[in-house]
């Protein structure tokens, strides 16, 4: 996810907007810029890489102005070099764009059928040059961007600067997030309100279609068809103040020690510890009709759909069917007559899991949306909302939200169990029983973090590293295959312990290490069947589990990872901890970008 800030201010622009992007790092990118209006020019400063190199840009080269806008590229089209890094400028247009132009090549081709100079390799900067050609008629800013808008397809978020026009900028949206922020005698465009907090906390988001007029005494907002509309401001609660590492060495590390806190503050939202019941948000529909539940999600949220899957059926024995988001909608789902559609987002701005969400809308089916940002697209769009409280996550790779995520539809499985009459008032409080036991448990499992540190250096060198689990632990083999793969490049694959023999046997040998997730219970032994037909072909395995089970188990392995004996049903989310551990201090010992790494963004808002 790329970020975007516009001020129309009344004083020196260029370090607020620098300090905005700051504020958007997290997001992961690969280039930055700013471009303000002074003077009758448009002053532009670029630069690939990180923040560091702007402000040296700047250095060499203000960018004096009142009036400007600045970007955080992540690459679609074109490499991330300086040339093709935002702002994009033609003679009287200056623009920031996040999203994906589908049709920009036949757009592109017209443009230069008609003589004019592209610079970058980029479809953002088509919508400059459409933009400019319209003014270079004759027509207004606001005319030139009412005639622009229509022809683009895709995605976009945009906020556009005019060189005869340095009193205004001009933001859109569709299918990418921009809001609107009012201050004293200025006004802002963002891409969403953390970005605006130092400046505001009066803010509106845009909706769908929406674009915008932006002047120091306000804004005046259109809607898709150009009428004049008016939208709530609201106040963002978003903090002004810069989130810090503290004594941590990484934004991931310290996300990872805070679970323990933020899972305790998901559940106190979703269970009354007075009696012990689960406490879902009103909501405007009979759970107890829900026929089949249809859950959507990307990357890591996906996989905490996938153990939600076990719960749902476990629990309330209700159907569940589960989807990454990018292939949902084109397999052509059958969608029933009074099914649940649950989305899992950590933004809430996900493009393909957005889009498969309105999908559904317009199938008739109910929305729910367990989201960290209570303020999203999603989150404004859902039947039922059901807000995780793992405050800003800042690491690209998703630690805290997703252990909160678990929590959330660890509830949700259990009270629509409840209201499907398959969980009488004892269950139930057993499980909420469980479920509060979780924080200690996450605690105890963080003790091990040296241990686990210690043993990084045997994973490091491996080129692949293989996971296994079975039952809810599958989908924890994923999510820690996949967090060593983010932050370390080394290539990894989590497989259900017994798919082995149906085809990944063939890759083990002394050099791929073997990561198996096997808490003691019923499908431990099964467990320990497969590591024994790993370890008879010479593989090296790390056997995380419980006291008993190690050592039931744990001669001969490579590597042994305690975590503390714990009900099934939050196994999950405490067997979360050693695989995010692992991955986390592999990446240290291989000198990886751990918070920001390669070729990854925090939320992906296109397709």
């Amino acid at each position: 996810m790329c970020g975007i800030i516009g001020i129309v201010g009344r004083d020196q622009v260029a370090d607020r907007l620098v300090d905005g992007l700051r504020r958007m790092e997290y997001r992961g990118y690969d280039s930055a810029g700013v471009c303000t209006v002074n003077d009758g020019n448009l002053v532009r400063r670029r630069a690939e890489g990180k923040l560091a190199n702007l402000i040296k840009e700047l250095e060499h080269g203000s960018a004096p102005g009142t009036i400007g806008i600045a970007h955080t590229r992540w690459a679609t089209h074109g490499a991330p070099t300086a040339n093709n890094a935002h702002p994009h400028a033609t003679g009287h247009v200056a623009l920031v764009h996040n999203g994906i132009i589908e049709n920009f090549k036949p757009l592109r081709d017209e443009l230069i059928a008609k003589g004019r100079k592209l610079e970058s390799q980029t479809d953002s900067e088509v919508v400059a040059h459409l933009i400019s050609e319209e003014i270079e008629n004759g027509a207004s800013p606001e005319e030139a961007v009412k005639t622009v808008l229509p022809r683009l397809r895709g995605a976009f978020a945009l906020a556009i600067a005019f060189r005869d026009h340095p009193d205004m900028l001009i933001g859109a949206r569709l299918g990418s997030p921009l809001v609107v922020g009012y201050g004293e005698g200025e006004t802002y465009l963002g891409s969403d309100a953390l970005a605006l907090a130092p400046l505001t906390q009066k803010i509106t988001y845009l909706d769908e279609g929406d674009w915008v007029v932006v002047r120091r005494d306000g804004a005046q907002i259109f809607d898709a068809e150009n009428n004049p509309v008016e939208r709530e401001i609201t106040t963002s609660g978003a903090s002004a103040s810069a989130v810090e590492k503290g004594n941590y060495r990484h934004f991931m590390q310290k996300e990872i020690f805070e679970q323990p806190t933020v899972v305790a503050q998901t559940l106190r939202s979703y269970v009354h510890q007075a009696n012990n019941t689960v406490a879902l948000p009103q909501m405007d529909f009979d759970l107890s009709t829900i026929r089949r539940v249809t859950i959507v999600a990307c990357g890591t949220s996906y996989y905490a759909g996938l153990v939600a899957k076990y719960w749902f059926e476990h629990f309330a024995r209700v159907p569940v069917d589960i989807d990454v988001a990018s292939e949902f909608r084109y397999r052509d789902p059958v969608l029933e007559e009074g099914g649940l559609a649950l989305f899992i987002s950590q933004s809430g701005e996900t493009a393909d899991t957005l889009a498969a969400l309105r999908h559904c809308k317009a199938a008739g089916q109910t929305i729910g949306v367990v989201v960290n940002v209570p303020t999203s697209s999603m989150a404004r769009e859902a039947d039922l909302l059901l807000p995780t409280h793992a405050g800003p996550e800042i690491g690209v790779a998703s630690t805290k939200a997703f252990t909160c995520q678990l929590a959330v539809l660890a509830a949700l499985a259990a009270h629509l169990a409840v209201k499907k009459g398959r969980m009488d008032r004892a269950e139930e409080q057993e499980v909420v029983k469980h479920l509060l036991e979780a924080p200690a448990a996450l605690n105890a499992a963080l003790d091990h973090d040296e241990d686990i540190a210690s043993m990084a250096h045997l994973i490091a060198p491996a080129r692949d590293v293989l996971y296994l689990g079975r039952g809810p632990d599958y989908p924890l083999a994923l999510e820690g295959a996949l967090k060593l793969k983010e932050i370390s490049y080394i290539h990894a694959e989590g497989y259900a312990s017994g798919e082995m023999k149906h085809g990944p046997i063939a890759l083990i040998d002394e050099a791929v290490p073997v990561i198996v997730l096997a808490p003691s219970g019923p499908l431990f032994e099964k467990t320990v069947s497969n590591m024994q037909e790993v370890r008879a072909r010479g593989g090296k395995i790390v056997l995380i589990s419980d006291a008993e089970g190690l050592l039931e188990a744990g001669e001969g392995c490579l590597a042994t990872i305690q975590m503390p004996k714990v009900h099934p049903l939050i196994a999950p989310l405490v067997y979360a901890v050693p695989v995010q551990l692992l991955a986390y201090h592999t990446a240290c010992v291989k000198g990886t970008d751990v918070d920001q790494p390669r070729n990854l963004a925090k939320s992906v808002t296109v397709e």
